[in-house]
């Protein structure tokens, strides 16, 4: 609920997923009365979950089954948009979903993009990716890595972006698996997959984009946004 421009962040971000042309429908899961009061005020929609979950795919697994549930439609993709991304935009979701469009043999994917500055690539808030040379994910950490401590005069700073569809028989499979040591060590749950030898794709996008973590990331996303060609879009 954090303002942005004279709106809460959650808003931005549901009006800006509805934007995309390929979801069929947006949702809101959350435990909040509050949140889920003010999305249906802009018209939008709201599953509360329960308040017990630790991990944003347990909230997403008990939203789908829900909306089957009420919907009596099996979906067949789940993406999961973290309400702390207010600068996503339509063309990151497709791009996201793409590859699982394109290949029955990925079962998810993440976007990921270039970091900017030094400062940005030792943030412990933004989720570090080294990738292969088809662009799977390798390994997540909250360090910086690859590390610069070898002298190496350019290194790929990448971050990891929380968009993140799943298929859904995979998405529920998923949320089936105990934590792994890598996952807890480094508080990054797509490490699950990887130490579980899980293929993730990762797509590559180059908006500037900035989640919110902190007050210094509002201040920041406020002054970024105020030139945001999306805004005029919003319904």
């Amino acid at each position: 609920m954090a303002d942005i421009l004279g709106m809460p962040m959650i808003g931005h971000v549901y009006k800006r997923c509805k934007l995309s042309g390929i979801l069929k429908e947006v949702y809101v899961a959350t435990c909040d009365e509050e949140i889920a009061d003010y999305v249906k005020s802009i018209g939008g929609k709201a599953i509360m979950t329960l308040d017990t979950h630790e991990r944003a795919s347990d909230r997403t697994a008990e939203a789908l089954e829900k909306i089957e549930k009420e919907t009596g439609t099996r979906m067949d993709i789940v993406v999961m948009i973290q309400g702390d991304e207010p600068m996503v935009t339509p063309g990151m979701i497709d791009a996201a979903i793409a590859p699982l469009l394109q290949d029955k043999d990925i079962h998810i994917t993440n976007l990921m993009a270039s970091m900017k500055t030094q400062e940005e690539h030792e943030d412990p808030a933004e989720v570090k990716v080294v990738v292969d040379r088809n662009d799977f994910a390798m390994y997540f950490s909250r360090e910086p890595i690859p590390s610069r401590k070898k002298g190496a005069s350019e290194i790929p700073m990448l971050k990891q972006v929380c968009i993140i569809p799943f298929r859904r028989d995979f998405l529920l499979e998923y949320n089936t698996m105990p934590q792994t040591p890598l996952e807890i060590i480094e508080s990054v749950d797509m490490n699950r997959l990887l130490e579980n030898g899980i293929k993730i794709k990762m797509v590559m996008r180059d908006e500037e984009t900035y989640s919110v973590d902190t007050p210094a990331d509002l201040a920041n996303v406020n002054s970024k946004m105020k030139s945001d060609p999306y805004l005029k879009q919003y319904n």
